[in-house]
């Protein structure tokens, strides 16, 4: 069973359909560790909850990204993480993650990539008035969201359709489309 780490920034419904989906024996995976770069985050009391180690920091403690990268390298190490799942980490990965886990770690993000890359993605799409958007699953390079695309699921936006709505239905299809990706993923590493 792969031990994997999950890096999340905010609420952790990412995280949470993750861990579910290894709880019903849909992903044959070990969430062995969160990576949280904001102590008071959501994400941090649904892995206290779900007794799953946490490494919580705040990056303005340390004097670069390099010094907070290498703390977590460590760790990684230390918990014997295979492969690395961003689920709403907001920070770019530096040098140091991207050297020791090339080719081992994906983002999930809210957007048919590459369209709309960054924060906001769903704002950004219903604000230009696209007629379809979606999820994307990538590889994690150096870039913005620029990775190599593993997997996308589009939906429409329906005419006159609310914006909470159209986040409420990306939402569902990241909790469905997320584990998917990564049992196969993970079955081939």
């Amino acid at each position: 069973m792969k031990r994997i780490a999950i890096f999340a920034s905010g609420s952790g419904t990412n995280f949470q359909a993750i861990v579910d989906a290894v709880k019903k024996g849909d992903l044959q995976a070990e969430v062995a560790l969160l990576v949280c770069d904001r102590p008071e985050a959501k994400v941090v009391e649904r892995a206290k909850k779900e007794q799953i180690p946490l490494f919580v920091f705040r990056p303005k403690d340390y004097p670069s990204k390099a010094d907070f990268e290498k703390e977590i390298l460590q760790q990684l190490e230390e918990k014997g993480i295979e492969f690395i799942v961003l689920a709403g980490y907001m920070r770019l990965i530096g040098p140091t993650l991207l050297r020791a886990y090339e080719g081992r770690m994906v983002n999930i993000h809210p957007s048919l990539l590459p369209a709309f890359p960054g924060k906001d993605a769903i704002g950004q799409a219903y604000r230009a008035g696209v007629k379809v958007t979606g999820v994307t699953i990538h590889y994690v390079d150096e870039g913005m969201d620029t990775g190599p695309i593993i997997a996308q699921r589009a939906i429409e936006i329906h005419e006159g359709e609310a914006l909470e709505s159209v986040e409420a239905r990306i939402h569902a299809i990241e909790h469905e489309l997320y584990p998917e990706v990564l049992k196969k993923l993970l079955e081939h590493l």
